[in-house]
């Protein structure tokens, strides 16, 4: 079984500008990831507000039974999410490296445009590579 569920990266405005499912067992359709991604957006800019911490940068974990949410948040803003099985290890160290190829496939793409929706093959190809990486690595324990 897959570790990871489903990635999720929204804008900094909260709109989702790019949704993969790997392979999990309730798949959504396109008006639920967009409103999983808005509640998360919110639900995440009212846990920095709400934190009694000065400093808090928003939720990072979230665990439930049947998964977890881990997120990072860019200095832009930007939030990368995934879910993933409860217990899955080294998530925040895969999100670092996710956030490393939008970096260097989609920011420096100069046809893509902030805020819209990301289009682009390398960032596809690569982002796979590190999911199969991970799974791979996750295997070997």
């Amino acid at each position: 079984m897959a570790s990871i569920y489903s990635l999720f990266i929204i804008s900094k405005s909260g709109g989702l500008i790019f949704y993969k499912d790997y392979g999990s067992s309730g798949r959504m359709d396109t008006n639920d990831s967009l409103r999983l991604a808005s509640l998360w957006h919110s639900m995440h800019a009212i846990s920095q507000q709400l934190s009694p911490t000065t400093g808090c940068t928003g939720i990072e974990l979230l665990q439930a039974d049947t998964f977890d949410l881990h997120c990072f948040q860019s200095l832009t803003g930007t939030k990368f999410f995934v879910v993933c099985e409860p217990g899955a290890q080294h998530m925040e160290s895969l999100l670092k490296v996710i956030y490393e190829l939008y970096t260097d496939y989609v920011l420096k793409n100069p046809f893509y445009e902030m805020e819209m929706p990301i289009r682009c093959e390398l960032f596809d190809l690569n982002l796979s590579q590190a999911i199969q990486k991970d799974r791979v690595a996750l295997l070997g324990r």
